[in-house]
């Protein structure tokens, strides 16, 4: 009698470890920690640090269901995540330019949205100076979402669950269109690419280095692309001709400065997981980056506005073209492109 009575207390105990073990897994859920802003080891302070809009998890679950929720756009079709997918590091994978509602054809090629809190100016023009307000024009152009945010506001007070996230998220009943951008910006923020194999061997992570054609590529990179994509961001963020056949209306920067010397000159963009976001360019008009070399090689056309760096092109032979797009692979970050905190479901 007293071993059964052993045995059912050895058993009972069991369980209630086995219990005790599932519940605490259950509390680590990712989507249960604190959402935080993690800045790279080798990465400077960002230029948006959060000190105004505190980032809680309310807040950033309430931007990712706005960032994702087609019922925003004008004929319900479109979101933010329609042309910036996260498997192609939030870029639009395939198309050329933005398609928005009603099959709507932009003009430009959307870009990838990844560390956002380090840029000062956002589009292609930098048209706009302020990451919180940077959603306004997908959301009103006539191309892309075609809505207006009083209009959103209106069905957000009355869809569920949005007043109750937005109550947990900002501690008011109030919704309106700073707290909409905000949400937003939670989410977006915090999309930071800063783990890929190049971020790795420049921190010297144990056992990671580059294989031999990386290396070589990664001092072809150097010498002749790295006056325009610096690192670590590989960009520097300004506004050059590069050289492209102005086939479009688009006359680049020049439409927001008004300056004769801006015109064809696009933002400089980055690198950063660009084995995954082409087309290329600020129209989309190159679909592979052996095209993109191509260019840079025998393609540059000449003009007033032509950046002095590119006069002469960039030539590459074939064997430090494929060195050079063996480095540009090692800018993938796997980890950012596949993490399911910031996917749709």
């Amino acid at each position: 009698m007293v071993k059964k009575i052993v045995v059912f207390a050895v058993l009972t105990l069991s369980i209630a470890l086995m219990y005790a073990c599932s519940k605490n897994q259950e509390e680590i859920k990712p989507e249960e920690k604190p959402i935080t802003f993690s800045i790279p080891a080798n990465f400077p302070t960002p230029a948006y640090q959060f000190e105004q809009n505190k980032l809680s998890n309310a807040g950033f679950a309430l931007g990712k269901k706005l960032f994702y929720d087609t019922r925003l756009s004008a004929d319900k079709s479109v979101s933010c995540g329609s042309c910036h997918q996260q498997f192609a590091a939030f870029a639009n994978l395939d198309h050329k330019v933005s398609h928005g509602v009603n099959n709507c054809q932009g003009k430009r090629n959307a870009p990838p949205l990844f560390n956002l809190a380090w840029q000062k100016a956002f589009f292609w023009d930098g048209g706009v100076k302020n990451l919180e307000t940077s959603p306004l024009n997908a959301i009103t152009d006539a191309c892309e979402m075609g809505a207006d945010i009083q209009t959103i506001i209106t069905f957000l007070k009355s869809t569920s669950p949005y007043p109750d996230m937005f109550k947990r998220a900002f501690g008011t009943e109030e919704i309106n269109s700073q707290l909409l951008l905000k949400s937003l910006t939670q989410f977006t923020g915090v999309l930071v690419s800063g783990n890929s194999k190049y971020d790795q061997v420049i921190r010297k992570d144990a056992g990671v280095s580059f294989t031999e054609e990386e290396q070589s590529g990664y001092n072809i990179f150097r010498e002749k692309c790295s006056s325009c994509h610096a690192e670590p961001f590989f960009t520097d963020f300004s506004y050059r001709n590069n050289g492209l056949d102005l086939v479009s209306s688009d006359e680049g920067r020049s439409h927001i400065t008004g300056v004769q010397a801006d015109f064809g000159t696009f933002r400089i963009p980055s690198l950063r997981n660009i084995e995954y976001t082409g087309p290329y360019m600020h129209d989309g008009r190159f679909y592979s980056l052996d095209e993109v070399l191509e260019h840079y090689d025998s393609g540059v056309k000449a003009n007033k506005n032509l950046d002095p760096s590119l006069k002469n092109g960039i030539q590459l032979n074939s064997v430090e073209r494929t060195q050079i797009k063996a480095f540009l692979k090692t800018l993938t970050d796997n980890e950012f492109i596949k993490n399911k905190l910031y996917s749709e479901s």
